[in-house]
């Protein structure tokens, strides 16, 4: 398997556990979206909470340059240790969540 390919599964299979541990009620749906040709991957909650509408995008990846960027997170996991733990070289995740001034302080990539 490439590295790519590789990613693509390790993406998924993270947002597929963290998905399901999600307690969303009756009226939000959750619902991955997983974007193989252009290594888009995405959890997100989409429906109704009372009178608002709930659209919200908890984690997204995405694969640039064999690279795994970690574009959004609103849990309080830590989706890039997890990535290292199951194999990825800590160069190969870009917390693009955070500005690039800042990410030369991180311990993962810089792009």
């Amino acid at each position: 398997m490439d590295k790519v390919a590789k990613y693509r599964k390790l993406i998924q299979d993270l947002l597929t556990a963290y998905a399901k541990e999600d307690h969303s009620n009756e009226y939000i749906e959750v619902e991955l979206i997983f974007d193989t040709q252009r290594d888009h991957y995405q959890w997100m909650n989409v429906g109704w909470e009372n009178l608002n509408r709930v659209y919200r995008c908890i984690l997204h990846f995405d694969i640039k340059d064999e690279k795994i960027w970690l574009q959004q997170n609103l849990t309080d996991q830590n989706p890039a240790e997890e990535l290292v733990k199951m194999g990825v070289p800590r160069e190969d995740i870009i917390l693009g969540l955070h500005p690039p001034y800042k990410r030369k302080y991180t311990d993962y990539g810089v792009a």
